[in-house]
């Protein structure tokens, strides 16, 4: 190596912030080792260890074949949402949760004012019409987050050395689960599987007299 290569090599590695990335996959799985879609992940880096990209300003939840779409949502504290009604019958969504109430009454169509969702924590979704109808969007309070697919996984990718916590979410399951990652330099695959899930809410039952009555 000549001088002026040795040189450069030397200033990168002692610039500030010029910390190695690591790429990090997340495979959520139930206590049966089969892949988990759904899950909320999100990753917490220690104080100055740098953050991702900037969540979307606006995020849509919205409604078709009487089914919030997507079935589980996640957003950075502070996003708005909009709810669109994309169904040819009206919706009346609403929330009890802490993280936040809130009510669009009967509505259609692109009509609903969109919400702002203000405090991290996770949002039940109800349609006072449809019984069946059961959505969630996860508020979080981080930079690097997302929802697993099919194949149960998700990619975080340029991620700053050193240790991170992973916090899954999902709508089976009551609490949180954390584990702690220290990634050095080099891509990492981590398979974590959640126990303790209850079954899936999602069920179609008969209309009820209320839905026959908007169901038009």
């Amino acid at each position: 190596m000549t001088l002026i290569k040795r040189v450069v090599v030397l200033l990168v590695a002692w610039l500030p912030g010029a910390a190695i990335a690591s790429s990090l996959t997340i495979t959520v799985t139930d206590a049966g080792g089969q892949p988990l879609g759904d899950a909320v992940v999100a990753l917490y880096a220690d104080e100055g260890a740098g953050s991702g990209s900037v969540a979307a300003a606006e995020a849509i939840m919205d409604q078709r074949d009487r089914q919030f779409l997507p079935h589980v949502l996640a957003v950075r504290v502070g996003t708005l949402v909009r709810f669109p009604n994309s169904d040819n019958i009206r919706h009346h969504v609403y929330s009890f949760s802490p993280a936040k109430r809130f009510e669009l009454r009967l509505y259609h169509g692109t009509t609903a004012e969109p919400v702002q969702f203000d405090q991290p924590g996770k949002v039940a979704l109800g349609c006072n019409i449809h019984d069946a109808m059961l959505g969630y969007i996860y508020v979080v309070d981080s930079d690097r987050f997302g929802v697993t697919g099919a194949d149960g996984q998700w990619a975080f990718e340029a991620v700053p050395d050193g240790t991170h916590e992973v916090r899954i979410q999902h709508p089976r399951r009551a609490n949180p689960l954390t584990r702690s990652i220290t990634l050095t330099g080099a891509s990492r695959t981590e398979t974590i599987a959640l126990d303790d899930l209850q079954p899936d809410p999602r069920q179609q039952s008969p209309q009820t007299d209320l839905e026959r009555l908007f169901d038009r």
